[in-house]
C-alpha cells in the first residue's frame, strides 16, 4: 500500500451566494501555498486515487519538494506523505449532491433505530482518503436555533474511490439521532409536541444534522467540509494485520478499509495481511453491512473474519450482556498472538466506553506476561499501531 505517486488539490473558485464553492470540472487542479501540518499516520496508494485529475510522480521530484518545505493548501503530511486536508471550510463548503439513500437497519426496540447509506456526488472535486472523515452543514435550526447548523463530522463509510470506484462520490453511514422522554436518556425537546410519532413524550429530541442526511433524496444538495482527520488511515504496510473493534456506525472507517482491501479493483490482492472486524450492536436488526461481511469472508477466508456482539440479545455465561470486547476476550489467545506482532494495529471506532473495554479484553494476558495493560497501550500508541476514534 505504498504510493504510488502523488496528487494535487483542486483549487477552488471564489465563494459564490451563501459562502459555498463550486469547482468548474474543465479548470487546472494545482496545489497553492498555505499551512501544512504534522500528522501521525500514513496514507494508503488508493487513499489518494481520486487525486487523479493531476497526478505527480513520486521520487526524486516529491523528496525535493518536501525538502524545500513548502507549505500547501489543502494538503497535510503525515509522516512524509501528503493527504487531502479540509479543501472545504465550513464558511466555504462544498455543494454536492445526494444521489442515493437507503435504510439499512429494520426496525428493533430502540427509538433510535434507523441508519441510512447515503451516496453523495462530490465531483471529484473533495477527494479524501481511507479513514478519513466529512463535515455536513444541516440546514438548521439547530438547538440553539442558529441556521444553518453548526458542522457534523460523520466518518467516511466508503474507499477513496467511493462505492462506484469513479472516485467522484462519497458515502455516509449515519444513524438518526431521536431521544424521547421515558425511552432512555432525553435532556430537551426540539420538536413541535405532541409529536406525531410518539404522542404521549413530555420531550423528543431529533438529531438535527442526522435528521438532514437521513432523510435526503436523490437530487438534494448537501453542503460537505473537509475532508479531516488523520488517527484512523491504513498503514502503508501490505503485510500489516489490522484489528478492527467497531460500535453501531463506527463501522463507517471500517467499511472504507475493506472496500479498499477487499473490493476495489485498483487495489483488490495486493493486500497480504490479515484483517479481523468485531462489531457491536444492540440487536441484530442493528447489523451493519453484513451481507458484505459475508461476501468478503467467502472470497478471502483465509484473510478476513468478522465477529458480532449482539449487546441486547446475547448474554454471557454469568448473564451480562454481549459487548465488543466480552466477543474479542472469547477469542484471545488468537487475537493476543496478533496484537503482540509489530506490524498488527488495532482500530477502534464508536462510543467512548469502547477504551476502557479494551483494556478488559487485554488485562489478563498482561497480567500474565507481566504487563501494564496501560503501559502496553500506550507503547502501541506511541508506535502508532493503536488507533482510536470514539465520541
Amino acid at each position: 500500500m505504498s504510493l504510488a505517486f502523488l496528487q494535487a488539490a483542486p483549487q477552488v473558485s471564489a465563494p459564490v451566494a451563501a459562502g459555498i464553492h463550486t469547482v468548474n470540472q474543465q479548470q487546472q487542479f494545482e496545489v497553492p501555498p498555505a499551512e501544512t501540518f504534522a500528522g501521525s499516520s500514513a496514507p494508503t496508494l488508493a487513499g489518494l486515487a481520486a487525486f487523479a485529475a493531476a497526478g505527480v510522480a513520486v521520487g526524486r521530484a516529491t523528496t525535493q519538494r518536501r525538502a524545500t518545505a513548502v507549505k500547501k493548501k489543502g494538503v497535510k503530511v503525515v509522516e512524509g506523505k501528503e493527504i487531502p486536508w479540509n479543501l472545504f471550510s465550513p464558511k466555504a463548503p462544498y455543494k454536492a449532491k445526494c444521489i442515493s439513500n437507503e435504510t439499512i437497519t429494520t426496525k428493533s426496540p430502540l427509538v433510535n433505530w434507523e441508519t441510512t447509506h447515503c451516496i453523495i456526488d462530490h465531483d471529484g472535486n473533495m477527494p479524501y482518503v481511507e479513514g478519513q472523515s466529512a463535515g455536513v452543514i444541516a440546514p438548521g435550526p439547530d438547538k440553539k436555533g442558529q441556521t444553518p447548523a453548526k458542522i457534523r463530522l460523520y466518518s467516511i463509510a466508503s474507499s477513496a474511490v467511493g462505492d462506484d470506484e469513479t472516485s467522484k462520490t462519497v458515502s455516509l453511514c449515519v444513524k438518526r439521532v431521536v431521544e424521547v422522554e421515558g425511552k432512555g436518556w432525553c435532556e430537551y425537546s426540539n420538536v413541535e409536541l405532541p409529536d406525531k410519532e410518539f404522542p404521549d413524550a413530555k420531550k423528543v429530541y431529533r438529531g438535527v444534522c442526522s435528521s438532514h442526511i437521513c432523510d435526503l433524496k436523490a437530487g438534494d444538495d448537501v453542503l460537505l467540509t473537509g475532508p479531516t482527520g488523520a488517527e484512523m488511515l491504513l498503514p502503508e504496510d501490505p503485510e500489516a494485520n489490522i484489528i478492527m473493534l467497531a460500535t453501531g456506525t463506527g463501522i463507517a472507517p471500517f467499511r472504507s478499509f475493506l472496500r479498499y482491501l477487499f473490493h476495489d479493483k485498483a487495489s483488490k490482492g495486493k493486500f497480504q495481511g490479515s484483517a479481523w472486524l468485531f462489531l457491536g450492536v444492540p440487536f441484530k436488526n442493528s447489523l451493519l453491512y453484513d451481507e458484505e461481511w459475508k461476501a468478503i469472508q467467502k472470497e478471502f477466508p483465509g484473510q478476513f473474519r468478522t465477529d458480532y456482539a449482539i449487546s441486547d440479545e446475547e448474554k454471557r455465561a454469568d448473564g451480562s450482556s454481549m459487548y465488543v470486547q466480552h466477543r474479542v476476550m472469547e477469542y484471545i489467545d488468537d487475537v493476543w498472538e496478533m496484537v503482540k506482532k509489530p506490524n498488527t494495529h488495532v482500530y477502534m471506532c464508536g462510543l467512548k466506553g469502547m477504551a476502557t473495554g479494551l483494556e478488559e479484553a487485554f488485562g489478563p494476558r498482561c497480567e500474565q506476561e507481566g504487563l501494564d495493560v496501560k503501559e502496553f497501550i500506550k507503547t502501541m500508541k506511541k508506535e502508532h499501531r493503536y488507533h482510536v476514534e470514539v465520541y
